[in-house]
């Protein structure tokens, strides 16, 4: 497998369809898409934020926006692209799109906001962490 360097605001998860995901229909259960997006907003944070950092903070969905165009099945090998649009205070917002090769199967605009691990209140985020992932 190749190795493509990607832009920091952009992140790629991998996986394979296990039969737990799938449904009575014989396809991906709708919510299983929700999990792969929020598995790949949280591998992406914990890929760029120093890890101090990733170990203060949490992320919580505050709206998805999903919509379904194809569905997946069981041993598809699916590409979930988690695109930061923007960061400001203590909000992102993702774009994501789901593939199978070269089918689109589900697109995501969610919005997301950072918490104090602690405290579990909303948290800004350093000028220098948003940097990391958004450079100007």
């Amino acid at each position: 497998m190749t190795m493509v360097s990607q832009a920091p605001n952009t992140y790629d998860y991998e996986l394979d369809v296990a039969a737990e995901d799938i449904d009575e229909m014989g396809h991906v259960n709708n919510a299983v898409y929700l999990t792969w997006v929020q598995a790949a907003v949280l591998r992406h944070w914990r890929r760029l934020a120093p890890r101090d950092v990733a170990a203060s903070h949490r992320w919580v969905a505050l709206q998805h926006r999903i919509r379904y165009r194809r569905p997946a099945f069981l041993d598809d090998h699916v590409v979930v692209r988690v695109v930061l649009q923007r960061m400001h205070g203590a909000r992102a917002v993702y774009r994501t799109m789901i593939r199978h090769g070269d089918q689109l199967l589900a697109e995501v605009e969610s919005s997301w906001c950072c918490i104090d691990a602690v405290s579990k209140k909303p948290v800004r985020l350093a000028r220098d962490i948003v940097a990391r992932f958004l450079p100007a």
